[in-house]
């Protein structure tokens, strides 16, 4: 029986985005369930903004990281980061935007071992970077969403992105570089030729044949032969604001490929596009090549002046915006440092990132609850005073900092990890046994052996002791850290070699 999170998604990848979200609504609304919920509201919030409701966006938002404080998973947390920047540009804010771009691809950058999610979370990732316009990150982001892909067997079809490309090639075209928009257009057309030939292009989603369409579209407008159906690709690309522009915007392009520039202009002047789809220059620059192909070389001119302003424009408001963000910064930074004061109530551990002893106190309370039995390990660095002593405390928060993200990164989906204080850090592996947890110590051996420690703390060795204990459901967290803090310290004592 397929479940209620793969119902909310299949809706999304048909383009069914106003069920999907009313669905998710329904689901977080009523599900006891704190993974179910993260997940729908994650879902939900996608759905809000495919279908252009920007006014709901930002309490979604805060209801998405309210439910992931509940249930997190970095992966997931990597997906809401992603949707959030383009929420938090919407409303102006560039320094959010960027915060949650970072947020996002540090969390993706962190599950061990990678899965289909994963690949996915570096789609939208790459995807938030292509509607800001910051191409050159959406290009890398999607290479990372093919390789983890690859790695995990998800199919070639699933992860097809005509749409980074294509707001690349439609920027370099307003910007007047038409041979670079040329050959972006060109590769995105050889790849859809090759779905053609192999006769599997009704595997993709309707959204993304739709951006293949206008790809293959627009590359017709400006004067390329194409033999594929671009019109059929356009026609069903699903109830999103967005894909209603594309299937506009393509029908207008492929009247200029016809050859009749007039009728181009008349539907262009009947359009109302939201300047999001595919950038506020690309109905100025349709317009000018319905003029080229009119003959009023005078008119596209004007036009083409006009779009080059526009894409300025959006350039211009970037740089503004990160202007505005440093002088806020600026303006609250005697507000941080009272906050700073009260750092002891936050849940994040400021040197290393990692949750803090404060949120490790309330996940194992929550834990017992439930009566959720787990593995807890108090990870402890060997000799990290000599640390210290021969390199200095910045070397020393640097090899925390490291040992903090090996910990992050090698840990499996649903473990988590706490800086309990000073270079003790704990591990909590819930429904575990201990052999089990002697793997994941092996592979935090594994991975703290094969770090390149010589270019922080040359000539001092660095190394982890883990002890572990086992907790009943019912245990406090000081009960089950003395428990493991003795075990460590027997394992200090007589090392394992396991």
């Amino acid at each position: 029986m397929v479940s209620t999170i793969e119902r909310i998604r299949r809706l999304l990848r048909a383009n069914r985005s106003a069920e999907a979200a009313a669905l998710a609504e329904r689901l977080a609304a009523s599900t006891s369930d704190p993974e179910e919920c993260a997940q729908a509201l994650v879902l939900r919030l996608s759905a809000l903004i495919n279908l252009g409701r920007t006014v709901d966006c930002a309490s979604a938002v805060e209801e998405v990281f309210a439910a992931l404080k509940k249930w997190y998973d970095p992966g997931l947390a990597g997906r809401a980061h992603a949707i959030a920047a383009i929420v938090a540009h919407s409303r102006g804010s560039l320094d959010q935007c960027v915060t949650h771009l970072v947020h996002s691809a540090r969390s993706l950058a962190s599950v061990s071992p990678p899965n289909p999610d994963t690949a996915l979370g570096w789609h939208n990732l790459a995807l938030s970077y292509s509607y800001i316009g910051f191409h050159g990150h959406a290009l890398g982001a999607i290479e990372r969403a093919r390789e983890v892909g690859a790695e995990v067997g998800l199919p070639e079809e699933d992860l097809a992105t005509p749409r980074v490309r294509l707001r690349l090639a439609v920027a370099l075209d307003h910007t007047g570089d038409t041979d670079g928009c040329l050959r972006v257009l060109r590769d995105v057309y050889n790849e859809l030729w090759r779905y053609v030939e192999t006769n599997t292009l009704a595997r993709l989603r309707p959204s993304i044949q739709g951006n293949f369409g206008y790809a293959a579209a627009r590359l017709a407008a400006l004067g390329e032969p194409i033999d594929v159906d671009a019109r059929r690709m356009l026609r069903h690309v699903g109830d999103s604001a967005r894909s209603r522009d594309l299937r506009h915007l393509g029908d207008v392009c492929l009247t200029i490929a016809d050859g009749r520039p007039i009728e181009a202009l008349v539907r262009l002047g009947q359009l109302e596009v939201s300047p999001d789809s595919l950038g506020p220059a690309e109905p100025p620059r349709l317009r000018a090549l319905a003029h080229l192909r009119a003959n009023d070389p005078a008119a596209a001119y004007r036009e083409d002046r006009h779009a080059f302003r526009l894409a300025s424009a959006h350039t211009d408001k970037l740089r503004d915006l990160f202007v505005d963000g440093v002088a806020a910064w600026l303006d609250h930074a005697d507000l941080r440092r009272t906050v700073a004061q009260y750092h002891g109530q936050a849940l994040t551990d400021p040197l290393t990132g990692l949750a803090n002893r404060r949120h490790l106190e309330h996940y194992v309370t929550t834990m017992s609850q439930r009566g959720q039995s787990a593995i807890l390990g108090v990870v402890d660095l060997d000799k990290f005073k000599a640390i210290n002593t021969a390199h200095g405390h910045l070397a020393g928060d640097a090899v925390l900092q490291r040992i903090a993200a090996i910990l992050a990164r090698v840990i499996r989906r649903g473990d988590f990890v706490a800086r309990y204080g000073g270079d003790e850090f704990v591990l909590v592996l819930p429904e575990t046994q201990l052999a089990e947890a002697y793997e994941i110590a092996r592979r935090v051996a594994t991975a703290i052996r094969a770090e390149d420690w010589e270019s922080i703390v040359p000539g001092t060795p660095v190394g982890v002791t883990i002890g572990w204990s086992e907790t009943n459901g019912a245990d406090t967290v000081a009960s089950a850290f003395t428990n493991a803090d003795v075990a460590m310290l027997r394992a200090k004592q007589t090392p394992w070699a396991s």
